[in-house]
């Protein structure tokens, strides 16, 4: 019988991660959700289970990086491999604005959540990724992170100017062009996926249901043969 593959999706516990989270199932993957609240993970797993789907969850919280390196020993002894990791936990915080004004306590909070949490899971799930016979590893990102649209006047996102969030999401887009680099000859595949604009707790505000965000980030996931890219619902996105 053949094994289903594992996938970890950090912050899956609400939101799009936990759309991620059952859309992956529904697809016959292993889910492990990763979250930081145990409470929290214990409803995802409730609701998921109302659909008739089984999933683990796993203490898992990227500003403490215990919890990164024993997730990753507790993964290993359990399955002894990951061949997806979805890095979807993020924040956002609303004392960040534009570079004059921020909080840099809000700025320095989000980068070291969204790009060096996300880099330390990575670094900490590269070795079980490498087990895989085809890993994938899906960084979610956002069109404010792209430079190109962030210094365009035309582009509907040049108001959005938010350095600490922008910049934490450019610097993930860079771990994507890095490790693309890295992983060549490898059987990994990594992308930035931005799921579209979505209404999460995360803003409170966007035009599209986290189920339906999370369809792309889902499909790279599932069969993204494409790796180094940077992608949204409407296509490539310019770094």
């Amino acid at each position: 019988m053949t094994q289903p593959r594992i996938a970890l999706v950090t912050g899956g516990n609400k939101g799009i991660g936990l759309e991620i989270a059952r859309q992956l199932a529904q697809e016959g993957l292993h889910v492990i959700i990763g979250a930081r609240d145990a409470a929290r993970a214990s409803g995802a797993l409730a609701d998921l289970a109302s659909d008739g789907l089984t999933v683990e969850s796993i203490a898992l919280d990227l500003l403490d990086h215990t919890t990164i390196t024993d997730a990753a020993s507790q993964i290993e002894a359990r399955h002894g491999r990951l061949d997806v990791l979805v890095n979807n936990a993020g924040i956002f915080d609303f004392a960040d604005a534009t570079p004059g004004k921020a909080s840099i306590e809000a700025v320095r909070q989000v980068m070291e959540v969204n790009f060096i949490g996300t880099l330390a899971v990575t670094q900490a799930m590269l070795p079980l990724l490498r087990k895989a016979s085809e890993g994938r590893i899906i960084n979610l990102s956002s069109s404010l992170g792209s430079l190109t649209l962030n210094g365009d006047p035309t582009s509907p996102y040049y108001a959005n100017q938010f350095i600490g969030y922008n910049a934490s999401k450019a610097a993930t887009n860079m771990l994507t062009v890095q490790l693309h680099e890295e992983l060549k000859g490898t059987a990994i595949k990594v992308n930035s996926v931005s799921p579209g604009f979505v209404k999460t707790d995360l803003t409170g505000y966007g035009t599209m249901t986290p189920a339906e965000g999370a369809r792309l980030p889902v499909r790279y996931a599932l069969r993204g043969d494409d790796s180094g890219r940077f992608v949204e619902p409407d296509g490539m996105t310019p770094w």
